[in-house]
């Protein structure tokens, strides 16, 4: 049994230790440890500025990759999209920066932007579903072809979307199809899309901006994946069914529609990618990566395990626009005009 001479003794130790301690540090050692500790501190500052130096030079050095590669840009893509109108669709939020640049890599590829259209929180909001799934009723009756009896109002939608792109008046190839125009003006009064400017030409292709992308080092706020995941999903097999071919580009999250894409084997053997879409050389790949799809081969690009660093371009064939006389064997279009929507957003019960 431990008694209380055994407490003394142990109080004893601790305070002849603590003083020992304490003579040596203000003592002999005092110098010694001062000198340690200063020499310490001085090789991490220098290791320090060692290393800001090479982040320094690294960042100089990627600015003028980047410099370079947008100099370059042109000769890069230069006529691999000729004569392909091409629409954006923009899911989520982007920097209207890299919207831009994209845009402007279209153009050098001898493409046109026909569209860029922004889906906006109505195609997902809990809310509003019951006013989807009214107006999904209304759009499939002027879609062509059909969706499934089965299919998802999901699916509905995503395909109303794509076809009114890409809808073209087969007698007059460079202007909307009746029934696509009607589909676009439904989609828009019901505020599930807007546009940045009346769409007057059918797309050709489609290249799909799936949020965030941003530029900035604090990225932008990324929704809640199990709310728009099948409807962007939706959205982006739409595009490629419905055109030449489609790219979806993401940016620098490591989740999202792309990042799903690249998770389903099945689903990326269909469907082409683009990762980085933040950075110049992933904004050059897009329009390299549509015309590989439009010429038949599906890939992923960008950076990390599994992707392809730049896209392999085909020669495209020249877009065959020639009108085909009313009547002829093809797509019709419904011949009412004057659909209306069900009530808008926020009006539905």
């Amino acid at each position: 049994m431990i008694d209380f001479r055994y407490h003394i003794v142990s109080l004893i130790s601790v305070f002849l230790a603590l003083a020992v301690g304490i003579a040596l540090g203000a003592g002999p050692l005092k110098e010694t440890i001062g000198d340690t500790l200063t020499g310490q501190v001085a090789q991490l500052r220098t290791e320090k500025d060692a290393l800001r130096g090479e982040l320094d030079t690294a960042n100089g050095s990627l600015k003028d990759a980047q410099a370079f590669l947008s100099a370059a840009s042109p000769q890069l893509v230069g006529g691999t999209l000729p004569g392909r109108r091409v629409a954006l669709v923009l899911l989520g939020q982007t920097d209207q920066t890299i919207t831009d640049a994209i845009t402007a890599q279209l153009k050098a590829a001898g493409a046109s932007v026909s569209a860029q259209v922004q889906v906006t929180d109505t195609w997902t909001s809990s809310g509003e579903s019951t006013f989807r799934q009214k107006l999904a009723g209304t759009l499939t009756t002027y879609l062509d072809p059909a969706p499934a009896d089965n299919a998802t109002v999901e699916t509905q939608l995503a395909e109303a979307l794509a076809q009114s792109l890409t809808g073209a008046n087969p007698s007059a190839p460079n202007t909307l199809s009746e029934s696509a125009g009607i589909v676009l003006q439904l989609l828009v009064k019901g505020k599930l899309v807007t546009t940045t400017a009346d769409v007057t030409a059918p797309a050709d292709a489609i290249v799909v901006l799936a949020g965030p992308i941003s530029t900035s080092s604090d990225p932008l706020a990324t929704p809640d994946p199990t709310e728009v995941t099948t409807a962007e999903m939706d959205i982006a097999r739409a595009a490629q069914a419905r055109s030449e071919g489609a790219v979806i580009v993401g940016g620098s999250v490591k989740q999202g529609l792309v990042t799903d894409i690249l998770a389903d084997s099945t689903v990326s053997s269909r469907l082409t990618t683009v990762s980085d879409g933040h950075e110049v050389v992933g904004q050059i790949s897009v329009p390299l990566a549509l015309n590989a799809r439009i010429g038949g081969v599906n890939g992923h690009y960008g950076t990390g395990a599994d992707l392809t660093p730049i896209p392999t371009t085909v020669k495209l064939e020249p877009v065959d626009r020639t009108p085909v006389p009313t009547g002829s064997t093809g797509a019709t279009t419904p011949s009412s005009t004057g659909a209306t929507a069900p009530s808008s957003p926020g009006a539905a019960g």
